[in-house]
């Protein structure tokens, strides 16, 4: 079995050392060399040609960030960042998954972690994982938040989108329910594949829509900033007791699965902490469960790109339990196939798109 090699890029020696060692114990990983910061970084891919790259967002010289923007441009080659939980440290997460990173790991202890090897684990899945992403989609069209912000919207398409609304009469009977909601679940790669879609997508939608992007704590809140300031929508971190509003994304907080009740004549939120479900809280399924069990709603489920089956198991509750469209981004536009195969190959999903017709797709069915 040919191993994954990989190359280490960070300025502590400490930190290089201690990585490389835990990554060196999996059979599975090679570790072909360090670098002690992002121009040593790039020399390195061009001479060792790595499968995936591990690297600190803050270090003198060339950044992270900087070093990700150049690596996507010269050589694209999937990236797992290493960033602390800190709030600078969090939206500068954000921005990497937008410049092109695979995925990230949050160190549990700041900038220099003594105790990294509480998610060595997690790392050398996630470097497995990154080894299999679609780098054709990385090292293209790198959103930098060049192509969308909040007042520069493409209003010829927003407003084309809108017509979907009216002319189609197909997607649902008419007059059958009395409120719509949409759920988006996605993994690895969602950053961006949420951008594109939110950023499609009119400020005066017609429906709420709920999100699960597998992401720890500390990260969402960020996440949910940024794509508010490049969507039309409003999109806030989930909180205990919202009240769902139309035109409104709430993305489930990490640590938290992400439900809805209704109370009265409103559609509310609630978190809870029960155990992780499919490995993951939030967990798509948990989410997708949660409106299933809402009477007089239409739905709309879409689940982008992602490892691992999360969502299948709570599309199929949602399907056998009232009327629902469900959308799949497709393999050419998924950084990672795992979640929407999953919900694909076991026949629940209505749609397969391209990541940029998704807003398309949902606004037919709203």
């Amino acid at each position: 079995m040919k191993r994954i090699s990989v190359l280490i890029v960070d300025d502590s020696a400490f930190m290089r050392k201690l990585i490389a060692d835990f990554l060196s114990k999996d059979p599975r990983l090679l570790v072909v060399g360090t670098a002690r910061n992002g121009e040593e970084g790039l020399k390195k891919i061009k001479e060792l040609n790595p499968d995936v790259v591990t690297m600190d967002v803050e270090m003198p010289v060339l950044n992270g960030l900087e070093a990700l923007k150049m690596i996507m441009k010269i050589q694209p080659v999937p990236v797992v960042m290493l960033s602390s939980t800190t709030k600078e440290g969090a939206e500068n997460t954000i921005a990497a998954m937008e410049y092109g990173a695979v995925d990230f790991i949050s160190k549990p202890s700041g900038a220099i972690s003594l105790d990294l090897h509480k998610i060595i684990a997690e790392l050398a899945e996630k470097v497995i994982s990154a080894s299999n992403a679609n780098i054709k989609c990385l090292g293209n069209d790198s959103l930098d938040g060049k192509n969308y912000t909040k007042h520069q919207q493409d209003y010829s398409k927003i407003e084309l989108n809108k017509s979907i609304i009216h002319s189609n009469e197909n997607a649902f009977s008419k007059g059958v329910h009395s409120s719509r909601i949409i759920c988006i679940g996605t993994s690895t790669g969602g950053p961006r594949a949420l951008q594109k879609v939110l950023a499609d997508l009119p400020g005066n939608l017609n429906a709420p829509i709920l999100i699960v992007q597998h992401m720890p704590a500390g990260f969402t809140k960020s996440l949910a900033s940024r794509l508010n300031g490049l969507s039309e929508l409003t999109v806030k971190e989930a909180e205990e007791g919202d009240i769902l509003k139309n035109g409104t994304a709430y993305i489930a907080p990490g640590g938290f699965h992400l439900k809805v009740v209704r109370i009265g004549r409103d559609l509310v939120l609630h978190l809870d902490e029960s155990p992780p479900k499919n490995g993951h809280r939030p967990s798509v399924d948990v989410m997708f469960e949660s409106i299933g069990e809402l009477r007089n709603v239409r739905k709309i489920a879409v689940i982008m790109t992602g490892m691992g089956a999360d969502g299948r198991d709570g599309l199929a509750f949602i399907k056998e339990n009232g009327e629902v469209k469900a959308i799949a981004e497709s393999k050419e536009t998924s950084i990672v196939y795992g979640m929407p195969r999953a919900a694909i190959e076991a026949g629940l999903v209505d749609e397969v798109q391209n990541v940029e017709r998704i807003a398309e797709s949902i606004l037919k069915f709203v």
